[in-house]
């Protein structure tokens, strides 16, 4: 179904009150990460969280709270200084850059409020991008088919964000929330294990915003995990659950988020 939320809401960290219940093996999972910069700088401090699969899990903060860089650390564009951040069952830590490249390309799907779609591609090209970038070098001479099939798939994930009918337009005829739902459907055509999606709806408006809210919404649904940075208490309200950030620390948890106990949480972590 389309909304398949629940569970305990939970403020102040730590975890759930109660009964603990056995959980699936997370789709995402980072134990103890820490990341600290030059001039003693720590951005992330010890944070640890488990994110099955089928779950929309949104990260929330004030500004410099460590948000972007849990999203980085957790996608492989960063490496933390301490801790362990694991896709699935593989654990970045060890992994060298190609390999690195490689999973990122294979298992996880971007959406970012920059968008970076290239305009001189078409939008079914622009789609397509992942699936010929996964084949590395070598795939200037793919095998037939191949092209007819990364084709097909881009389509059907153009068809599910509804934009089939502007395959062959360019980026720059669409409109802002047009534009994103290609970069979720981009996102979306490997079949991934987890999404990043960075302020994905930072600059749209809220009717717009809402159209791609329940496409992160609809992937999470379909079995997919969707790990959402954001600052909007009404984007967080279509997640799973929401976590907050505070001075790099994981400061609390709410299940079944609702956008004024979201906003509420957040003024109250300001005032610390």
């Amino acid at each position: 179904m389309f909304w398949r939320r629940g569970g305990t809401r939970v403020v102040g960290g730590g975890g759930p009150a109660g009964t603990v219940q056995a959980e699936p093996a997370p789709a995402l999972a980072l134990d103890g990460v820490s990341r600290a910069y030059r001039g003693g700088v720590t951005a992330l401090d010890a944070v640890s969280l488990r994110v099955p699969a089928g779950r929309m899990v949104a990260v929330l903060g004030r500004s410099g709270s460590g948000k972007s860089t849990l999203l980085q650390c957790a996608a492989g564009l960063d490496r933390p200084t301490a801790g362990t951040v694991r896709i699935g069952g593989t654990s970045l830590t060890g992994l060298g850059e190609a390999a690195l490249t490689r999973l990122r390309r294979d298992r996880v799907g971007f959406v970012f409020q920059s968008l970076n779609l290239v305009p001189s591609l078409s939008v079914l090209e622009n789609a397509a991008l992942p699936l010929l970038l996964a084949g590395g070098p070598g795939r200037t001479r793919r095998p037939a088919g191949t092209q007819q099939e990364e084709a097909g798939r881009a389509r059907a994930a153009l068809d599910a964000v509804g934009l089939a009918d502007r395959a062959d337009d360019r980026p720059d005829l669409l409109s802002g929330g047009q534009q994103q739902r290609v970069a979720v459907a981009r996102a979306l055509v490997t079949d991934p294990d987890v999404v990043f999606a960075d302020e994905p709806t930072g600059a749209l408006d809220p009717v717009t915003a809402a159209e791609v809210l329940a496409l992160l919404r609809r992937a999470a649904d379909a079995g997919r995990t969707v790990l959402m940075v954001t600052h909007d208490p009404v984007a967080a309200a279509w997640a799973d659950e929401a976590v907050f950030l505070h001075g790099g620390c994981l400061a609390a948890r709410m299940g079944t988020p609702d956008a004024g106990e979201v906003r509420r949480l957040l003024h109250e972590l300001g005032r610390r």
